[in-house]
C-alpha cells in the first residue's frame, strides 16, 4: 500500500524473492498491478504499507479493512503509526482475523504500557529503527558533514528557520 521510493524498492525486493505483487497507490502507476484497496487486502498474504500519514489514510488499517484479510496473511507497518487503528489490529491478531504483524511504527512512541499490541498474539513490534541500514546511516552522516562544510564555508544547506 503506496508506491513511492520505498513502496517500490519493497517490490522489488519481494518479487526477488518469487512474490507476486499487488499495489494499492493513490498514484496509480502503469504495469504496476494496481488494485483497489479492498482487493489488494483480500488477495494478499503479506501487506505492507508504505504511503503517508493524511486525514484519509488515518487508520486506513481498521475492524473494516482487516476482516478483509486472509487469515494467514500479515500485515506490515514501516511507514507511519496511526495508519494502523491499534485497537482493532490487536484484536484481529488475538481473534485470528489474520495471522500476525510486524511494526516498525506505533500511533505513541514510545508506547504506553496500555497499548494492546504490546500483548497481542503474533505481533511484533521494532523501535522505530528499520530505516537505520548500513547505508542510510551513511547518507544521514554524509548530509550532516555537508551540512557542517557548507556552514563553515558561509553557504549553509538545508535552513530551517
Amino acid at each position: 500500500v503506496g508506491y513511492g521510493r520505498i513502496g517500490r524498492a519493497v517490490a522489488d525486493i519481494a518479487r526477488a524473492f518469487g512474490m507476486k505483487t499487488l499495489v494499492h497507490s493513490r498514484t496509480p502507476v502503469a504495469d504496476a498491478g494496481n488494485v483497489s484497496l479492498n482487493e489488494l487486502l483480500a488477495n494478499s498474504d503479506v501487506v505492507s504499507l508504505h504511503c503517508p500519514l493524511t486525514p484519509e489514510t488515518k487508520h486506513l488499517i481498521n475492524a473494516k479493512t482487516l476482516a478483509l484479510m486472509k487469515p494467514a496473511a500479515l500485515l506490515l507497518n514501516t511507514s507511519r503509526g496511526p495508519l494502523v487503528d491499534e485497537i482493532a489490529l490487536a484484536s484481529a491478531l488475538n481473534n485470528g482475523t489474520i495471522a500476525g504483524a510486524a511494526l516498525d511504527v506505533l500511533s505513541v512512541e514510545p508506547p504506553p504500557a496500555e497499548n494492546p499490541l504490546l500483548h497481542a498474539r503474533n505481533c511484533i513490534i521494532t523501535p522505530h529503527n528499520a530505516w537505520g541500514t548500513r547505508a542510510a546511516r551513511s547518507r544521514l552522516l554524509q548530509i550532516a558533514v555537508d551540512n557542517v562544510k557548507s556552514f563553515l564555508a558561509d553557504s549553509p544547506k538545508n535552513v530551517v528557520n
